[in-house]
């Protein structure tokens, strides 16, 4: 691991209240780390990050988000029925989010947090990892993109309003 991955994991792990124990689950793929101290997490339901990004291919996704969300993180988890996102954003976010039908998840919240090196499916894994320690998205470009993928869903033809 590089130094700077090294000092990225460090940062991470540092969120959990036994550090040691999250890099050791690094070790093995995920560890849950819980927000609030290093880190909010905001919870992005795919098809919204997916009409943002005009697409839901794994590769375009990931350059929408890098332009968009500029020298953030997002952790994409793709288990289970709902796919969701995940933008790390500063710490204290949640006390000011106000963006309808998107949780800025509460202090205290365990969130599985990917090893660096985990860039794909299957699982949960980073669409966007962190560069630097502390690499966050800022909150207005979350709501932006979260403004961006509803207006286009409520704009895509239905069934239910095809005339």
């Amino acid at each position: 691991m590089t130094p700077a991955a090294t000092a990225i994991t460090n940062w991470l792990a540092s969120a959990h209240h036994v550090p040691a124990q999250a890099r050791r689950e690094f070790d093995v793929g995920i560890a849950l780390v819980p927000t609030g101290e290093k880190f909010d997490a905001i919870r992005l339901p795919s098809p919204v990050v997916h009409a943002a990004a005009g697409s839901q291919d794994p590769d375009a996704v990931a350059a929408y988000l890098t332009e968009a969300l500029k020298n953030g993180a997002v952790i994409h988890d793709a288990y289970g029925i709902g796919v969701w996102y995940y933008a790390l954003v500063p710490p204290g976010t949640h006390t000011h989010w106000q963006v309808p039908d998107v949780e800025c998840l509460r202090p205290g919240t365990w969130l599985g947090v990917p090893r660096l090196d985990l860039t794909a499916r299957p699982g949960p894994h980073w669409t966007l990892p962190p560069t630097t320690v502390g690499s966050v998205c800022t909150a207005q470009a979350v709501a932006d993109l979260v403004a961006l993928g509803q207006n286009r869903l409520r704009q895509t033809p239905t069934p239910e309003r095809t005339p």
